[in-house]
């Protein structure tokens, strides 16, 4: 099974009434890793000017399942989703 990273973009406005039974779906299917809105911050750099922070995302979610296409399934019912926004998927490689 692998690890995705759901990343919320601010393109649309969910129901902020629909985050609770979506996560406590994804929990009882016992997918939920963890997740977080996300805030304010910086970019930093040992040398040189950092670039500016990447401002359209708003949150996370981390997941496990069984590949991409089981991944895209479990966005059923993500507010942002079904309000037409964007959530971007990604894989989460393991190194060890």
């Amino acid at each position: 099974m692998a690890e995705y990273i759901f990343f919320m973009h601010d393109d649309a406005l969910g129901d902020e009434d629909a985050w609770g039974p979506y996560l406590q779906g994804l929990r009882q299917g016992g997918s939920f890793e963890g997740g977080s809105a996300i805030g304010d911050g910086i970019c930093v750099r040992k040398s040189g000017g950092p670039g500016p922070i990447t401002g359209h995302i708003t949150g996370f979610i981390r997941v496990n399942a069984d590949g991409i296409d089981q991944a895209k399934a479990l966005l059923i019912g993500n507010p942002v989703f079904e309000a037409g926004g964007t959530v971007e998927i990604r894989e989460l490689l393991r190194t060890d």
